[in-house]
């Protein structure tokens, strides 16, 4: 298990476990990550990451990646 933003690209990988408080649970939630969906890290740039979820492209900040357990 690794968080989201150590994950290579363009390789699918299955979300684990979503940390951090209710509040950005439900962010993620939003933005379609949930436990045992799959997800594609597309890029990193300036310490952004783009993931691919749901047939959509999302950036995300590295922080909010690093509570993504993949």
């Amino acid at each position: 298990m690794m968080p989201l933003c150590l994950a290579d690209t363009g390789r699918p990988v299955t979300v684990l476990r979503i940390g951090g408080g209710g509040e950005i649970k439900r962010h993620l939630e939003d933005l379609g990550f949930a436990v045992g969906g799959e997800v594609t890290v597309v890029s990193t740039l300036a310490g952004n990451v783009i993931v691919k979820v749901r047939e959509s492209r999302v950036a995300i900040s590295e922080a909010l990646a690093r509570k993504i357990m993949v």
